[in-house]
């Protein structure tokens, strides 16, 4: 059992530590958050992302400050959400900046890309597909949190893959 106290709370490195550690016991999908525009053309692997509400349907997505795609959603307005299918692995490792099987990072021609209605790049095999429309942006700490309306989404057969402790997974059902 762990206690936690107000002397660990204090220290910024050990909080920081902490919470690293305690963030990489949490299991989360992978997708890759892309957009395109005359900002740009850019995709990023992305595991921070969550649904805001149904009604209008919405979700945000967090991304690092120092990223083209930050900048580039925000002036696209624009933005694609992937959920990453067990066989994309190799697509998530090319868009977290890691060179895969003869792709340099952050290579569209790593797979199959389809425009979306908005002009956002929809990945061929995805689990899932949400195009959105960016209604807001925020800072915060290191990162920018986008938050998307969504206005189309589209799921497939394909089981999502699972990041873990620094390693891909799937989901198995107990």
């Amino acid at each position: 059992m762990m206690t936690l106290t107000l002397d660990d709370a204090v220290d910024p490195r050990t909080l920081r530590a902490d919470f690293v550690a305690a963030m990489g016991n949490a299991a989360t999908g992978v997708t890759v958050v892309a957009t395109d525009g005359s900002a740009g053309r850019f995709a990023q692997t992305v595991s921070a992302m969550s649904s805001v509400s149904a009604d209008p349907p919405s979700l945000l997505v967090c991304v690092n400050r120092r990223s083209p795609l930050a900048d580039a959603a925000a002036r696209n307005g624009v933005f694609s959400v992937n959920v990453l299918a067990v066989d994309q692995a190799r697509v998530s490792d090319v868009f977290a900046g890691r060179a895969a099987d003869g792709c340099a990072p952050y290579d569209f021609g790593c797979a199959r890309w389809l425009p979306l209605h908005t002009g956002a790049p929809a990945l061929a095999g995805a689990s899932a597909v949400f195009d959105c429309r960016l209604a807001t942006h925020h800072e915060h700490g290191t990162h920018r949190i986008l938050i998307g309306e969504v206005l189309a989404s589209s799921v497939t057969d394909a089981a999502p893959l699972v990041h873990h402790a620094r390693a891909y997974g799937s989901h198995r059902p107990l």
